[in-house]
């Protein structure tokens, strides 16, 4: 179920793989996504098995409609609807925050004595659009100031091909995302992108990826777009504050 987790604290994060759930076919089995022709039925099956290996109640773990934009949803309950964000931050204990990918970055956040978390959906259009610097901010009106990231598994730059004008665009705004894959192709490491942009913030990075050696392209144990096409399944980062 956990392809990561750690703890500083009393923050809890984690990071899924594909196993442990109940979908079937492209979805086997941990699919966390919505709205990629997975039985509603069965994955509302996978979100209940999440929280309980987090220990965690169904009813306080919250996703949201992600859109790949720079929009961060501040919460201090569980919402009426379903947010349409990027990214969420809560500094109320006992609200287990949850995003979802499969080949983008799952940013995991987290200052631990200020006691405020988020999560947060950084790929190659969110990278561009600011949804890092977004996220750090909300997190500070909330009253953090020590904050470290997880980077969880995503596409590598080895992975990732993108036409050449594509590499330029993104580049011109994120110089570290500019990648050559293992073909000799245009590609980008948006992991290094989002990585580059956190420290720019003065954010402290823990790479799970590079703990794990996990690029979601090449291991199968993860959900990948890229691998699987429009009906890849959905992995999951999640942040919590015990009290």
């Amino acid at each position: 179920m956990f392809a990561f987790r750690d703890s500083m604290g009393v923050v809890e994060i984690s990071f899924t793989d594909r196993h442990g759930g109940v979908s079937e076919g492209p979805w086997s089995s941990l699919n966390l996504g919505t709205s990629n022709g997975d039985d509603p039925a069965r994955v509302r099956s996978n979100f209940a098995a999440l929280a309980g290996g987090l220990d965690a109640r169904p009813e306080r773990t919250v996703r949201m409609s992600q859109v790949k934009g720079a929009d961060v949803a501040v919460l201090n309950a569980v919402p009426d609807d379903i947010p349409v964000a990027d990214a969420l931050v809560t500094s109320t204990p006992e609200l287990t925050l949850l995003v979802r990918a499969a080949d983008c970055v799952p940013l995991v956040l987290a200052d631990p004595l200020a006691e405020v978390v988020a999560v947060a959906h950084a790929g190659r259009q969110g990278m561009v659009a600011g949804i890092v610097a977004a996220t750090a901010a909300a997190m500070r009106r909330e009253g953090a100031s020590l904050i470290t990231a997880w980077l969880g598994p995503r596409i590598c730059g080895r992975c990732y091909e993108v036409p050449h004008a594509m590499r330029d665009e993104v580049a011109r705004v994120v110089p570290q995302a500019w990648a050559t894959t293992g073909r000799g192709t245009p590609g980008l490491d948006i992991g290094a992108g989002v990585a580059a942009q956190l420290a720019a913030e003065g954010i402290d990075v823990i790479d799970v990826a590079a703990q794990v050696a996990t690029c979601t392209y090449e291991n199968v144990d993860l959900f990948s777009y890229r691998r699987q096409g429009k009906r890849s399944g959905r992995l999951g980062g999640t942040a919590q504050l015990r009290s």
